[in-house]
């Protein structure tokens, strides 16, 4: 194959970055209505696709690499500062605990749907043969980063994972097709409040309660000063230092012949228990690290379609995951179903906290504006507990997959 047009490191980037730029702005200046459906995240993974394998940027750059190795655990630390763990669980009271359950629904979902995928998988199986390659525990890894947290937790636990294109593909793929059904059914629970509140045993008050909640849960952020964004910077390439220089010493786990936690591992786990711990200091009242770190992670996931070469792409191998992705959600809904029986909890609650998991912060604040518009700032919150989570539990998603795989 002929040399890319662009190698640059320099103009790698800056392609990466006009991509995104490009696709937030069409969304906001069009007002077209396919991104209701398709978010830009999509288009912002696709067009790198095809930019590389169409021959301007390369498969393989310092520029992927510098992303992958110091602008990741940036993004982390800026996102999880942020963390307001304690603010949700005033709020949402029970509803926590709702979102608890839901998470234990995508882990054992996950890995579930794996083993079944496996079994069909092997020349043996009795129903249909399906193309999952032994090593799709990445993908469910993957996919359980975007349903428990989002975008970022996705990334990070697509490079805990070491994960190829190829599974950020499928993931990708089946977070969209899911998402298109499953949040049409959280808007439509709302038709159903009475009589599901009624089933469930909700006590009366229990939306007022949360109400006054948020209503006295205070968070305005002002434009930052200039100190203010120095000190964002110290914190973020301290913490990202302080957390590679461990994980490059520190020894792999293996488990039955398999590691399960790699220097990649031990990097995203050491950066978001630290940044979690600083989001309960006043570090996290510093403004504009949320908007910084979307920007960031935006460029990762160009970078990922970037390293997508469509050569070793098979669309039969992607459905085949889809599918198992539909069986997936199916069990997190059971869950999140029970822990909503077990806790009393509404429906209008109950589909928050499904929208935090597996649309996160993007869809948490639609649902909830459908449902009830003053629970709009709890959403935010439940999605940042999603965040909080998203990085340890999708790990442990694949890492699952990847001893039940042997």
């Amino acid at each position: 194959m002929d040399s890319p047009l662009i190698e640059s490191p320099v103009g790698v980037m800056a392609v990466l970055v006009a991509v995104v730029s490009f696709w937030f702005w069409l969304e906001k200046k069009s007002q077209w209505k396919i991104f209701n459906y398709l978010p830009p995240l999509i288009f912002i993974y696709a067009t790198p696709v095809f930019l590389s394998n169409g021959g301007l940027i390369p498969f393989e750059n310092a520029a992927y690499d510098f992303l992958r190795h110091y602008g990741l655990p940036i993004f982390i630390c800026l996102m999880l500062i942020k963390v307001d763990v304690l603010g949700a669980i005033r709020i949402m009271g029970k509803g926590v605990f709702v979102m608890l359950i839901g998470s234990i629904g995508v882990v054992l979902g996950g890995v579930l749907a794996y083993a079944l995928g496996q079994s069909l998988s092997t020349p043996e199986s009795f129903l249909v043969h399906f193309p999952l390659p032994e090593d799709s525990w990445k993908t469910f890894g993957t996919l359980s980063g975007s349903w428990i947290g989002g975008t970022g937790n996705m990334t990070a636990a697509h490079a805990a994972l070491e994960g190829t294109g190829e599974h950020m593909t499928m993931a990708a793929a089946a977070d969209q097709m899911v998402y298109l059904v499953w949040l049409p059914l959280l808007l439509g629970s709302r038709a159903f409040a009475e009589k599901f509140n009624r089933w469930m045993r909700v006590p009366a008050n229990r939306i007022e309660m949360m109400e006054k909640a948020a209503a006295a849960h205070d968070s305005s952020e002002h434009a930052p000063k200039m100190i203010q964004l120095l000190y964002l910077a110290l914190v973020a390439l301290g913490f990202t230092w302080i957390s590679l220089e461990p994980s490059r010493v520190l020894p792999p786990v293996v488990i039955a012949g398999a590691t399960v936690i790699s220097a990649s591992t031990w990097l995203i786990l050491l950066v978001t228990t630290l940044a979690l711990a600083a989001s309960a200091t006043p570090i996290r009242k510093l403004p504009a690290a949320q908007p910084i770190a979307m920007a960031i992670i935006y460029v990762y996931v160009a970078r990922i379609g970037a390293t997508m070469d469509l050569s070793n792409a098979s669309l039969e191998t992607m459905g085949a995951f889809v599918l198992m992705a539909y069986v997936w959600i199916a069990i997190h809904g059971v869950f999140i179903l029970a822990g909503a029986w077990l806790f009393r909890v509404d429906v209008h609650t109950l589909a928050i906290a499904s929208a935090a998991y597996i649309g996160g912060a993007a869809s948490a604040p639609i649902v909830a504006a459908h449902h009830r518009e003053s629970l709009v700032p709890a959403s935010i919150l439940m999605a940042m507990i999603g965040y909080a989570l998203g990085n340890y539990l999708a790990i442990l998603t694949g890492r699952l997959g990847q001893l039940l795989a042997g």
